[in-house]
This record gives structure tokens, C-alpha cells and sequence, in this order.
């Protein structure tokens, strides 16, 4: 079967932004935007033109900078000025496209809008009739479609699409939806909304839950073409799908018979960018990008990883830009990552000397949380063992046993 090509909307220009205490200026906004761009996303959802004179220079400035196939995207409510504005922003873009849109669930229409699901369709197609008057590419999104019923909104998809709608973005806008029940919604639409093979539909969720990438990963299963996401998963409230998980997710799932366009070496550094400008810093934990996504401190575990890598890792960390994993040297460690240390260091010890160093290296680690180089030296030190650096014996086992694919 061939494999079907999952588009990468990226938001975190425009939806990661708007975590509390992040601040983009015009010059950090361009340089993450290019490095995106580097990166393989389809589309960089820009910003909100609208909201400020800043946020319309800097979608302005990335459509000067990106050259690129990239779609250059600006987000406007259902509004006539809204729309304008943002199609003005996008006057210098190659491939330009306004993302309008208008929330479609009940507590929206009665509560934000005070409005009727008449009035509600009214409004959506008159936003992207006048989207089209700027840009040929405009998506609408129906905000709040998780908690949306389902036949009010195949009826909003299926109106939009008659005017001109060129994408159909389906949020998950509070992280309400179960995955299953997201992808039944995906699946409803595919199945029921005339016109839908004409457009590409797309995910757009959120953390609230922590089912962000799940709900993501069963709406493309269910036929969506498009994710919208964040890089490190930043956003309002607990965040957007993370662009990060839902790419290497797909790359690692052959099965899936999908694939993206991302480069993903550069997910590393790319990650690295933005939060060295957002001043969000990466959760240790975080999956893929964390710190300790590839580090190892429990002796049984990196025992495992030592003899082979993937005994206890599912990703190359080569494939997302790591240069190694990491064997951290704590109190659970055991003798077999003491001894791979000291080979990364040039010392290479028979059972003997491993034996002696390692009940040093116990009284050190129960006081420390991680032994350095430089504290390894020291433990040598008092076992009298730092001058015979590669003289020392191997330990039982050869070399090659004792060592691991981390370049």
C-alpha cells in the first residue's frame, strides 16, 4: 500500500506564543520561522495580524524571508477587519493562506456568541467568501468542534467547503476529546460531509488532558491529512499536539503506512531554538526533546542499552539530531556502566580493578545524585589505579560487549 502523506501545520508562531510569559519579537520570530522552515514543516501558521502592530510586522517579515514552498498562514476570527488585516500581512508571502473560523460548539454559540447555529453558518461562509478575496487558500476552523455535535458540524464543514474553503480545521480547542471519540468525529466527517475528498482536513488539539498527540494520532488514523502542532508542545493552557511526538510516532510506526516531509535531525536544535527564545524551558521528562529522553541511570537499564541500544530505546537518538545517549553514573548504577565510563575515558578494567573501584564509586554516589569525569579520576585516584590509564585490563567480557552505538 502506498504511504499517505501527513501535512505539518506549525503553530508555534501563533498558538505557542500565547503561553503565559512567552514573548517573540520580530527578529526571534523570523529566525525560528526560517529554522522551521529548514526543518520540512508545510505550513508556519505565522501569528494573529490582528492582535497587534507587532504581530502584523512579523508575519509580514517571515513572508519576505521564507522563499520556500512553505505556506505562510495568519490566523483571523470571522471578522471583516480580521481578515483584511491578515490578508495584508500576507501580501509578501509565496504561498499565502488566512485561517478564519468562528466556534461551532453549543456552549460557544449561546455563551461567546449569543447567537443561533443559523446565524453561526451565516457567519462562517461569509468569512471565507471574504477570505477569498485576498488569498485562494483559506482554511476555516470550527473552534470548539470536540465538544461540537457531530451533524451541526458536518453541516458547517460542508457549507464552507461550497464557498471556497481549501482546508477544514477540526480543534479540540479544551483537550475534551478521548481519542477514540476524536477519531470517530474525523471519521464522521469523512463519511458523511459532501465535498469533504475535495479539501484537506485537519487536527488541531490540545493538552488540557495530556491526550494531545493521542487525539491527533487517531484523527490522521481516521483520515485526516493535516496536524496542526507545536514544537516542544507549548500553547495555551497545558499546550498543542507536539510536533515532536506526532512526527516520530509516525516515522517509527511503519505500519501506519503514513510518513512527513519533516527533517527530523533537525528536531534537536529546532527544539534548542525555540525555547532559547520563548524562555519556556523543556520539561527533563518531556518525550524526544527532554533531557533525560535518552539518558539512562538505572543498572539494569544500562546494562541493556551497553549490550544494545534499542533493548531499552525505541529511537535512534541519530534520528532526531542527539549525538549519543547518555549513561548517567548514580547509586542504581551498576558495574557494567562504571566500566563503560572509564572506557570513554581510556580506562579499561579487569574484573579486579572494577571490583575495587566500584564500592569506592558506591560511597560517592549515595551522597551525590550523578558522578562526573572528573570525580571518576578521583575514585581511581584513591584506588590507586589513575596511572595505568590503558594498561588496565578489559574486564571479562571483550570490548565490544561493553560498548554502545551512541554517535
Amino acid at each position: 500500500m502506498e504511504k499517505k502523506r501527513i501535512q505539518i501545520l506549525d503553530t508555534t508562531l501563533r498558538d505557542g506564543e500565547q503561553v503565559p510569559g512567552c514573548k517573540l519579537n520580530t527578529k526571534e520570530k523570523v529566525r525560528i520561522a526560517k529554522k522551521l522552515d529548514s526543518l520540512g514543516v508545510d505550513v508556519i501558521e505565522a501569528g494573529f495580524p490582528t492582535s497587534s502592530p507587532g504581530d502584523y510586522k512579523s508575519v509580514q517579515e517571515i513572508c519576505k524571508s521564507i522563499s520556500h514552498t512553505t505556506v505562510i498562514c495568519a490566523l483571523s476570527r470571522a471578522v471583516e477587519k480580521d481578515i483584511e488585516v491578515a490578508g495584508s500581512a500576507l501580501k509578501y508571502a509565496k504561498r499565502p493562506r488566512i485561517h478564519t473560523g468562528i466556534g461551532t460548539s453549543n456552549c460557544h454559540i449561546r455563551y461567546k456568541f449569543n447567537s443561533t447555529p443559523e446565524k453561526i453558518i451565516e457567519r462562517a461562509i461569509y468569512a471565507v467568501k471574504y477570505a477569498k478575496r485576498f488569498v485562494e487558500d483559506v482554511e476555516f476552523y470550527a473552534e470548539d468542534a470536540g465538544r461540537t455535535e457531530n451533524e451541526f458540524l458536518a453541516k458547517v464543514c460542508e457549507n464552507v467547503i461550497k464557498n471556497g474553503a481549501t482546508v477544514i480545521n477540526i480543534p479540540d480547542t479544551t483537550g475534551y476529546c478521548l481519542p477514540e471519540e476524536y477519531g470517530n468525529k474525523i471519521r464522521f466527517l469523512k463519511e458523511n460531509v459532501k465535498g469533504i475528498h475535495k479539501i484537506i482536513l485537519s487536527t488541531h488539539c490540545h493538552n488540557d488532558l495530556g491526550l494531545a498527540t493521542a487525539n491527533s494520532l487517531s484523527g490522521i488514523m481516521s483520515g485526516a491529512e493535516q496536524v496542526e502542532c507545536t514544537m516542544n508542545g507549548i500553547g495555551e493552557r497545558a499546550g498543542n499536539t507536539s510536533l515532536e511526538e506526532i512526527v516520530m510516532i509516525i516515522k517509527q510506526n511503519s505500519h501506519l503506512n503514513l510518513f512527513t516531509n519533516i527533517n527530523t535531525k533537525l528536531i534537536s536544535s529546532t527544539s534548542t531554538l525555540v525555547s532559547e527564545c520563548t524562555g519556556m524551558k523543556v520539561q527533563a521528562n518531556k518525550a524526544i526533546v527532554g533531557i533525560n529522553a535518552f539518558s539512562h541511570s538505572s543498572g539494569i537499564h544500562q546494562d541493556g542499552v551497553i549490550k544494545k541500544r534499542e533493548t531499552y530505546e525505541s529511537i535512534n537518538p541519530e534520528d532526531v539530531g542527539i549525538d549519543q545517549s547518555s549513561i548517567i553514573l548514580t547509586a542504581r548504577s551498576g558495574r557494567a556502566a562504571l566500566a563503560y565510563r572509564y572506557n570513554k575515558l581510556g580506562y579499561l578494567l579487569n574484573k579486579h580493578s572494577l571490583d575495587l573501584v566500584y564500592s569506592i564509586f558506591l560511597k560517592y554516589a549515595d551522597e551525590k545524585k550523578e558522578i562526573s569525569d572528573m570525580e571518576l579520576k578521583i575514585i581511581l585516584k584513591k584506588a590507586n589505579l589513575n596511572n595505568n590509564k590503558n594498561k588496565v585490563l578489559h574486564i571479562n567480557t571483550n570490548n565490544s560487549s561493553i560498548r554502545i552505538n551512541v554517535v
